[in-house]
């Protein structure tokens, strides 16, 4: 993980639904006077009820300025490249970029979200199984709180009872990041290593993909290919159940997606097998081959069912595909 890539994500003041109300705000402040560190605790002080720890601001203060939003100069405080380049454009989409670049693990959670809606307890959940670098004990929901929370101050995510799900601008969001965001320079994990984030080839064709859209796949997967049972991250592909070519809006639906071997995902691609809706294997009935390997893990496992997490996949994506199977 790059050294800039921050394992914590603080919240502002003023409440979980305004934290970049209250961002604007502290930008605005400190364009305008270039405050000293005192100026800038009581200006916190004087514009929040129930805000008198010093500790309290200046932790809020600190996390501004290593996101790049803030930067101190002896001892007065002006934007960072960060905050000059929000200010400038002042949208959405400029500061999650600026988050997410920052950030371990929003773009993931957004991801995620596509699938349903989660509890605090569920996102802190996909949060480690994701980025186990991230260190926080299980059952801890402090830390996912506030993810989600600056999620919803963007409006990109929304509460619903105990749930939170993507609103509209979220869903539009992730349609297109997973390949606007396939140069990212966000590194795997050790458990990781050694492969290539953000390209993944067959022998069908090679495309690129957001590589935080791979480690979520991944891990909702186990990291292991179900029919191989290929568990080295660096060997397995995210294969698109809708293909990847004719169904574009569900390019980043992580229910239309396994973490399958590479040999594996050119046979799916090449419509040499299928799974049903029972997650049972199909196969070509004019698949031969002269390999032992692929006769056991392919050919003579036909009717068998395969180790996928339940409800991983949406049925009506499986329904599609295998509609268009002249053999099935």
């Amino acid at each position: 993980m790059p050294p800039d890539r921050l394992r914590s994500i603080v919240p502002m003041f003023g409440g979980g639904t305004r934290y970049v109300e209250t961002l604007d705000a502290v930008l605005e402040f400190v364009t305008n006077h270039h405050p000293t560190t005192d100026e800038l605790v009581g200006w916190h002080r004087g514009s929040f009820t129930n805000v008198s720890s010093r500790d309290s601001i200046m932790r809020r203060v600190s996390y501004l300025q290593q996101v790049g939003f803030l930067s101190q100069t002896n001892d007065q405080w002006e934007l960072g490249d960060a905050g000059r380049e929000y200010t400038d454009h002042g949208d959405v989409a400029t500061l999650l970029r600026i988050m997410c670049d920052r950030n371990v693990g929003l773009r993931s959670l957004l991801y995620a979200l596509v699938a349903g809606s989660m509890t605090l307890g569920e996102v802190s959940e996909q949060q480690l199984d994701t980025h186990p670098e991230l260190g926080w004990s299980r059952g801890e929901t402090d830390m996912a709180k506030q993810r989600v929370n600056w999620l919803r101050s963007m409006t990109l995510v929304e509460k619903r009872g105990d749930e939170y799900a993507l609103t509209d601008d979220g869903l539009q969001f992730v349609e297109s990041a997973v390949e606007e965001w396939a140069d990212s320079d966000w590194t795997p994990s050790v458990s990781d290593a050694g492969e290539q984030a953000g390209t993944y080839e067959t022998t069908v064709h090679a495309r690129s993909v957001d590589p935080e859209f791979r480690a979520t796949v991944l891990s909702r997967h186990d990291r292991t290919c179900p029919i191989s049972g290929v568990d080295h991250p660096g060997l397995l592909d995210v294969a698109h159940i809708l293909s990847w070519s004719d169904y574009p809006a569900h390019r980043a639906d992580i229910s239309n997606v396994l973490a399958l071997s590479k040999t594996h995902h050119a046979e799916f691609d090449r419509e040499l097998f299928t799974i049903d809706q029972d997650y049972r294997l199909r196969v070509h009935p004019e698949f031969e081959t002269e390999s032992d390997v692929l006769q056991r893990k392919i050919i003579d496992r036909e009717g068998e069912r395969i180790s996928i997490p339940e409800k991983s996949l949406k049925p009506q994506y499986v329904r599609q595909h295998n509609s268009s199977l002249a053999w099935l």
